[in-house]
């Protein structure tokens, strides 16, 4: 059947599963736009249309991590496509399937520096794991198929394909895949097969081990090995802690769990990576929040490392033995032959210290810790959480028990503040059933707080809640512990009133410095839930209380930053 570029593409993407699309449009994709009016029409693809391209990607990329399905995401040529590419490096760091589409000018304007031309396809190549122009239509349904098969394959990730609006109006013949014809197409990015020696390997290194413990990583999610990383756990009996991707992959009331690892992790996760004998990370790259020093990190311990990707194998750290594979298939290997072992002493040493911040109640104020164990106890137990990136996701990371593989949603390796209220509204949409709940800080809110415009137009019944300290609390923290209390332009004496601005995009909010005032608007927050609409809580933390703990109660930044 003969059709242009712009009807391809629609049906390529039903080809995919896909029938839901976040974007912006613009003149070089209105060829596709216009093609998306008698689609939406027909109920076939639904069209979140956001208050900015980067709002459009960070939804997108919720919802594929909400989801298990790859998000797609539109934009214009030009800024429109420029605007992607925070939420495309965000995607690329958390592996996170999302395929963005983006038109250029016509093809004889190319190079030209046309209006609102850019070079999409080489500003995004270092943060995609695969990106494409189109300069032919014949072309565009397979580069449309190889693009989702890159996309889900593998270690996730997000492509990019770039299509000249003169192709997009161009006709070629056209016939539908169907889903399974489709899918064959992936066998060129099966993961490797683990191989039996190092299989071998890993389980004799166990058997000697007095002292293990494991590291649950973001692969673990998306590689949906959830189930067998818990058996894995429970077979080694070995304390376990997460990465900031990780939460959720190990349930954070599992008496296993000993909290976060790293700058920002547990004193419980610290001590136990320091005197463990044994230390097996699945899924983790070891990024510098992690591991800052390679040469110290676990010294004491034997290093393995299980991933998919290759690339990632003794590039942050140096292992003693690797297994290369797909994270739920080398461990269903692993736990066929695994025995039953117990490590009480060992465990009990390591649950002595604290798996989060203690914090020192103060009369009439709010610690983060008593803010979310409010916020948890309130809402149901199966919530979806999105952060942005600063101190309060550390303690949503800390406070906050997560149970299942994406119910948390946070920026981890690209560290994007403005990053959950779009997260928060793709999770949303995919979720329609479920509880989401945004928690961000007074500095990362105001990166995107436009979005609530999206919120208020769908009925999505988001509830955010505003660690709002007056600062950028993170980095405020590192200038009192590293720079003399130097507080250069950190401090955020400023408005906007967040409950006014709430009320402007048609929301109800309150402002809450208590734990009985945090009660009243949660109880507020869930019945304008139940009519389908957000709620804005300006939770008010004391500056001060908020810079003095960093972390677990003990050991703080400078403890980290130390031999």
């Amino acid at each position: 059947m003969e059709m242009t570029g712009a009807k391809v593409l629609m049906e390529c993407l039903l080809e995919q599963g896909c029938d839901t699309v976040f974007g912006y449009p613009g003149g070089a994709i209105l060829n596709i736009y216009d093609e998306l009016y008698r689609y939406k029409a027909k109920g076939l693809i639904r069209h979140i249309t956001t208050s900015h391209e980067q709002g459009a990607a960070h939804a997108a990329d919720g919802y594929a991590r909400s989801t298990g399905k790859t998000g797609v995401c539109f934009a214009t040529s030009g800024p429109g496509a420029t605007n992607l590419t925070t939420g495309i490096a965000t995607s690329y760091l958390d592996s996170s399937p999302v395929v963005f589409i983006t038109c250029n000018v016509a093809k004889p304007l190319l190079g030209k520096d046309s209006f609102q031309e850019v070079d999409i396809k080489g500003i995004t190549k270092p943060i995609t794991k695969k990106n494409y122009q189109v300069q032919n239509v014949d072309q565009l349904a397979e580069t449309i198929r190889d693009a989702f098969a890159t996309a889900e394959s593998g270690r996730p990730g997000p492509v990019l394909i770039d299509i000249p609006k003169d192709v997009t109006a161009a006709k070629t013949e056209y016939t539908r895949l169907t889903p399974k014809a489709v899918d064959k197409r992936k066998h060129t990015f099966r993961a490797p097969e683990p191989e039996k020696e190092d299989l071998d390997t890993l389980l004799e290194m166990i058997s000697k081990a007095e002292k293990p413990m494991l590291i649950c990583g973001g692969g673990v999610t998306r590689g949906k090995a959830t189930e067998e990383f818990r058996e894995f756990a429970r077979k080694v009996d070995a304390p376990t802690a997460i990465t900031l991707m990780g939460g959720g992959a190990m349930d954070g009331s599992d008496q296993l769990a000993t909290g976060m690892i790293g700058m920002h992790g547990s004193q419980a996760s610290n001590r136990a990576c320091a005197g463990c004998d044994l230390l097996i990370a699945v899924g983790c790259r070891f990024s510098d929040r992690v591991a800052l020093k390679p040469s110290t990190f676990a010294a004491t311990a034997k290093l393995v490392q299980i991933d998919v990707d290759p690339k990632e194998i003794n590039k942050n750290v140096q292992t003693d033995h690797y297994i290369l594979g797909d994270a739920k298939r080398v461990l269903e290997l692993l736990n066929e032959r695994l025995p039953q072992y117990h490590h009480e002493d060992w465990k009990s040493y390591v649950f002595s210290f604290p798996t989060e911040t203690k914090y020192d109640d103060v009369p009439g104020t709010l610690t983060p810790k008593q803010a979310l164990s409010t916020i948890q106890k309130t809402f149901p137990d199966d919530v979806m959480v999105t952060t942005d990136v600063g101190e309060h996701q550390m303690w949503a990371i800390q406070h906050f028990h997560f149970h299942y593989p994406g119910q948390l949603l946070t920026s981890g390796g690209f560290g994007t503040m403005g990053f959950g209220l779009g997260a928060a509204i793709g999770a949303q949409v995919g979720n329609p059933d479920k509880m989401v709940l945004h928690i961000t800080g007074d500095g990362s809110f105001r990166m995107n707080c436009n979005e609530l415009a999206t919120e208020e137009h769908y009925n999505l019944p988001i509830v955010t809640i505003i660690f709002n300290n007056g600062c950028m609390g993170m980095v405020h923290q590192w200038q009192k512990l590293m720079y003399d209390k130097r507080y250069s332009e950190t401090t955020l004496d400023r408005g906007p009133d967040f409950v006014k601005l709430a009320d402007a995009y048609g929301l109800k909010g309150r402002r809450v410095s208590s734990t009985e005032e945090l009660k009243d608007a949660l109880a507020e927050a869930l019945e304008e839930h139940k009519k389908g609409k957000g709620y804005v809580v300006d939770c008010i933390i004391p500056k001060e209380e908020l810079v003095r703990p960093m972390v677990n109660g003990g050991t703080n930044i400078t403890d980290f930053l130390l031999d």
